[in-house]
């Protein structure tokens, strides 16, 4: 009974030690954190239903990525595709800003970034994955079809072979090559401008966002507008409404977000870029309580997106943040 125990402790920390990368694969197949974690538990289960079946024929890794490139595939058979709210509309006016919430499922959700980017020694693959995993980059992969995005995927992010990729979809070595040039040219039409690389974040990136904080936490719209590119961008999932301009979003801040002064900020990664935790004043009592989950881009010295996930609920404990502020400790 030891030696099956120890056999099956072992298979257990074979199939784990790929967690990460496959929640990473996952996430960009579906958009959704919660999905990916979902369809990554499926493939371990699986796999580990299937392991006396695995032969060695090819390597482990390959195996996963097969049954969790079914698993996706399946779940996107329901058809489902999310989103940004830049993906759905034009900016609305300040003037006609109305919060009207879709739901859950329309939307693009965002990841913490120790879930889906695995320690990796290259910099210049730790610098593919992180763009890999940019918000603006997984929306443009909802465009694809399910097997073009798993074909982008493997072949651009993971660097597979074309060879890999078709003997993983049973396919032609052709027919993964048309699949790539199709992708890239679908990827190319809606894929925004890249924000810049945002690891480690360099001197002059760190003092933007230091003064970002400041400048949010003061509640100091002069500060903040100076911050921002002219045409930058929040949006505010799970509501529709996004806005463009920084004089439109330092607008809404006072007059819709008026309740948003004297906010604390608290740092974190998500999807590659920085982010932080937003608390508001608790209007009940001492301290502060959980609002948003910001996603930055920052772009040629400028702040081009402020990405504001509402739904607190599912994010912070997602991202092991605290769920109330004292308010010495802030």
């Amino acid at each position: 009974m030891g030696d099956l125990t120890a056999t099956a402790g072992d298979v257990d920390s074979r199939l784990e030690g790929h967690r990460v990368e496959l929640t990473g694969y996952c996430y960009r197949m579906l958009g959704s954190a919660f999905e990916a974690e979902d369809a990554v538990q499926d493939t371990l289960v699986r796999a580990w239903r299937n392991f006396d079946k695995f032969e060695g024929r090819s390597s482990l890794r390959s195996w996963l990525y097969r049954i969790a490139t079914n698993v996706c595939l399946d779940m996107l058979n329901a058809g489902n595709k999310r989103a940004r709210p830049v993906d759905l509309s034009g900016p609305t006016p300040l003037a006609q800003a109305a919060l009207n919430p879709l739901p859950e499922n329309t939307w693009l959700e965002p990841m913490p970034d120790g879930r889906i980017l695995p320690s990796v020694a290259d910099p210049a693959e730790a610098a593919v994955a992180r763009e890999s995993v940019r918000l603006a980059f997984v929306a443009a992969l909802q465009h694809l079809a399910p097997k073009q995005r798993a074909v982008l995927i493997l072949r651009e992010v993971l660097a597979w072979k074309a060879s890999e990729v078709a003997e993983l979809l049973d396919t032609s070595v052709a027919s993964v090559n048309s699949a790539l040039q199709r992708a890239r040219a679908t990827i190319g039409e809606h894929q925004d401008t890249a924000a810049d690389a945002a690891d480690p974040l360099d001197e002059e990136q760190a003092k933007l966002l230091e003064r970002y904080v400041a400048a949010f936490e003061g509640y100091d719209m002069k500060a903040l507008t100076a911050l921002l590119h002219e045409d930058a961008i929040m949006t505010m999932p799970p509501f529709d409404l996004w806005l463009q301009g920084h004089d439109d979003i330092a607008g809404f801040m006072t007059s819709i977000g008026a309740s948003c002064a004297g906010s604390r900020l608290i740092a974190t990664s998500a999807n590659g870029t920085p982010a932080f935790a937003h608390y508001k004043p608790n209007p009940d009592g001492p301290g502060f309580v959980p609002w948003a989950l910001q996603v930055i881009d920052i772009s040629d010295g400028a702040i081009t997106g402020m990405h504001c996930f509402l739904d607190t609920p599912r994010w912070f404990p997602l991202f092991a943040l605290p769920d109330h502020l004292e308010a010495d400790a802030a």
